[in-house]
């Protein structure tokens, strides 16, 4: 183990923003305190360094994960599970993940908060994401039609109730009360359109409320259309706006995603993985109904999908490969943005002067994760990619 006080020197340091050349980043306990040419630092401190061509880049975090390391966080959210999906997931370079908890009682919810409280920051649990229940039965995907439901004011208290910690909801705009959105959003929760029927003006109006992120962009929502445009239109036309890509080859084409990239919205990598990312599971159960792994993807026993066996890295490979977007770029997909987008910019999403040494050593030709350094600690990678 390397002292509280120690460099990680790389061909290449990725900065969030810059690809800076033979450089190093100087880590004092947790947190980051200098980065710039390696031959800057003293030959005192002692040094890390990473073979060959590999970069340095910030951490990945995942906005988007409802399982991993066989645990799955709607059958049991606890420490335990919340745990084993961080880790499974940091094995391919992720961070700091959202436990993502999909429609199911306020029992569930409650449960949910409460193990994400009992979980330190420093583990790499960032909060937590409800998708659903305030979701459209139209658009409901694997989610549980019967448990979908309108927000009260018992709904509002516990939305709120684990601020400041990160709190995403996924609901669709047209199935919440006029100034639901609002409210939340001047608590502090942030706020995504998913699984809704939501029409062009009602998503500008949920967009004026204070709504920032659209969930799985294209999936289980109403599709752009010449006369009535949509969420999707609504999303890509406004800089305001992140949305979260399922880079998996399956859930959207990569022709559709590559579109999106034009608009004036942020793109989000996201993984929707599911318990078999980093396990060993070859299928599981989600509200009664089997689901299988096929490649990437995890499918009900109807062909309905439900989430990915995806990892970050695979994710990041894609996003590179079938939407042909240079790796910086990328690599703000899966770092930067995300960071912005739950308004943790100042803590997390980049290798600089006073953010959190959350890391990652990258072999750039095959995007495959060497290791990972989560507050400075290091931990050597032991499992390929999924894809």
């Amino acid at each position: 183990m390397l002292p509280a006080r120690h460099a990680v020197i790389a061909a290449t340091v990725f900065d969030g923003e810059t690809a800076l050349r033979e450089s190093a980043v100087l880590i004092e306990g947790r947190r980051i305190v200098w980065v710039g040419p390696r031959q800057g630092l003293s030959p005192s401190i002692p040094a890390h360094v990473l073979p060959g061509d590999t970069w340095l880049v910030p951490g990945f975090i995942d906005v988007q994960v409802n399982g991993g390391g066989d645990a799955l966080f709607n059958a049991e959210p606890n420490v335990s599970t919340l745990s084993r999906m961080a880790a499974a997931h940091r094995t391919f370079g992720t961070t700091a993940i959202l436990p993502t908890l999909i429609t199911d009682t306020r029992e569930k919810m409650r449960a949910g908060l409460a193990a994400v409280r009992a979980t330190s920051l420093d583990s790499g649990v960032l909060g937590i994401h409800f998708e659903g229940p305030f979701l459209s039965p139209e658009k409901p995907g694997v989610h549980d039609v019967g448990m979908m439901r309108a927000p009260d004011a018992e709904d509002f208290e516990l939305l709120c109730s684990l601020l400041p910690r990160s709190t995403l909801v996924t609901l669709a705009p047209e199935r919440v009360p006029a100034g639901f959105i609002g409210r939340l959003v001047a608590a502090g929760v942030r706020v995504s359109l998913g699984h809704s029927m939501a029409t062009y003006t009602q998503t500008r109006r949920a967009l004026d409320e204070g709504l920032s992120g659209f969930t799985h962009l294209f999936n289980a929502m109403r599709p752009l259309g010449s006369r009535e445009p949509g969420p999707i239109a609504a999303a890509l036309e406004s800089s305001r706006a992140w949305f979260g890509m399922i880079a998996d080859g399956v859930h959207v084409d990569a022709a559709m995603l590559r579109l999106a990239l034009r608009g004036s919205a942020s793109p989000m990598l996201v993984t929707d993985a599911m318990p078999p990312v980093g396990g060993r599971l070859t299928h599981f159960t989600l509200n009664g109904r089997r689901i299988e792994v096929r490649g990437a993807c995890c499918v009900r026993d109807d062909g309905a999908l439900a989430g990915t066996a995806l990892d970050m890295a695979s994710a990041l490979r894609n996003c590179v490969r079938l939407l042909e977007v240079p790796l910086p770029v990328a690599l703000r997909y899966a770092s930067s943005e995300p960071a912005r987008f739950l308004g943790v910019g100042h803590d997390l999403g980049g290798l600089k002067a006073g953010l959190r040494a959350d890391m990652v050593a990258l072999e750039p030709r095959r995007i495959r994760v060497l290791g990972t350094w989560l507050g400075g600690d290091w931990q050597a990678a032991t499992t390929e990619s999924a894809c």
